[in-house]
């Protein structure tokens, strides 16, 4: 594989860096205040504080839009809503820059580059007809409302895809929808006005032809957001997660992505870009957390030396360094295989880095934590937010235990006579 990202990517890598740098870094942290004393005070956090408005206004002038559009489906989409230089970028050239925009909270929205967004509006652009995209993926790609994504169930073990019990079932010209969905993020988000929803369509097909996504408007009858869900106490507003109840939910057949039954086949060629997408700002939250462990031990002293020559820190550091190095090689090879030979070529590469780069990143911030002392587990310093980020991860978008599970059947394979 080829290292050296393309000219186009190189000078937006460059420019995005300047824009976190300069644009978002120096008012985050009074972001994150306001919005903490919203929560503790009588405020509405769920509302949007005006800066991040500010703050997507200033990246679209730039161009520095809709980043994640794929080279190979961007097409008209790039150039007429504001993405630099009117064509998509392959996975290899848009790791880099999720690595720079994992490094702060705020970044992917700013950049109209966050989760489940981007992942809903590639399945709309590979996957959705004429006047599905015209009537969502364009408002989407706009920045004028926000989405969400319903698969995982709370009553059954949902690291089974195939397990939904959901109902999507055919009744004419519409679907009739009943079901629970639970960490459905982006819900909590006021401007979220449309939820792709996975349900069982017919029981007796072959299992991996079962479901059905369909897409669901917020506000149809029957649809109900039962509560909010804290993640380890946090609860990521404005976007949050949500439990949403489904009571005889109806809407037109054509609402229907690709096809009756054709679920699994959508959320296989969604995840794949989003794991490179997930890992590669995984990968920039642990950069984080190393800058600030390495500050951390040079500044600080205790009994008469600096904390970064105590204790084995400085190899923790050096073994830090190396996990991280090691995991953006993984990655990388993991994006250029989806550029290749595309999401089924690349299955056992999607799993290595989904099952290893979560807890990679996990480690390096709990040293970060460590070598905070009390200040680590505090608000004070973003450590235990990205701690608890990471954590998170290692069950989005499948545990760890089915990525493992797939990369060791594909390895026996091999060798199988």
């Amino acid at each position: 594989m080829e290292f050296a990202p393309s000219p186009r990517a190189a000078d937006l890598i460059e420019r995005v860096k300047r824009f976190i740098d300069e644009e978002i870094t120096p008012v985050e942290g009074a972001y994150h205040q306001q919005l903490a004393a919203l929560r503790e005070g009588d405020g509405d956090p769920w509302t949007p504080l005006p800066l991040l408005a500010e703050l997507r206004s200033k990246a679209r002038a730039e161009g520095l839009w809709n980043l994640f559009l794929p080279y190979a489906h961007a097409g008209e989409y790039a150039a007429r809503f504001g993405t630099d230089g009117g064509t998509g970028l392959t996975n290899s050239d848009y790791a880099p820059i999720a690595e720079l925009t994992g490094r702060s909270f705020l970044a992917p929205y700013v950049f109209n580059c966050n989760a489940p967004d981007s992942g809903n509006m590639e399945v709309l652009l590979q996957y959705g007809n004429q006047a599905q995209r015209d009537r969502w993926l364009d408002p989407l790609l706009d920045g004028t409302i926000r989405s969400a994504f319903g698969m995982t169930e709370p009553g059954v073990a949902s690291s089974d895809a195939t397990n939904m019990a959901a109902t999507a079932v055919l009744d004419g010209d519409e679907v009739v929808i009943n079901g629970r969905k639970w960490w459905t993020t982006g819900i909590g988000h006021p401007d979220c006005e449309v939820i792709i929803f996975m349900g069982l369509t017919d029981a007796e097909a072959d299992r991996h032809r079962r479901h059905t996504m369909v897409l669901v408007p917020v506000d149809t009858p029957g649809v109900k957001i039962e509560r909010m869900l804290p993640a380890m106490g946090r609860y990521d507003e404005p976007f949050g997660h949500g439990e949403v109840s489904f009571t005889d939910v109806r809407v037109p057949a054509e609402n229907i992505l690709l096809g009756p039954g054709r679920a699994y086949e959508i959320a296989q060629g969604r995840l794949g870009p989003g794991r490179v997408h997930h890992c590669m700002r995984l990968i920039g939250l642990a950069e984080t957390a190393l800058e600030a462990a390495c500050r951390r031990g040079l500044d600080r002293t205790a009994f008469g030396k600096p904390l970064a020559n105590l204790g084995g820190n400085r190899e923790r550091i050096a073994r830090a360094r190396i996990a991280i190095d090691s995991a953006r090689l993984l990655v990388l090879n993991a994006a250029w295989k989806l550029d290749t030979v595309g999401a089924f070529g690349a299955l056992s590469e999607i799993s290595q880095i989904k099952a290893h780069v979560p807890t990679m990143a996990q480690e390096v911030i709990d040293f970060a934590m460590q070598i905070h002392g009390g200040a680590g587990v505090s608000d004070d310093v973003p450590l235990s937010a990205a701690w608890s980020t990471a954590r998170a991860i290692r069950l989005a978008d499948g545990p760890d235990e089915v990525h493992l599970d797939l990369v060791g059947r594909l390895e026996l394979a091999k060798h199988r006579k």
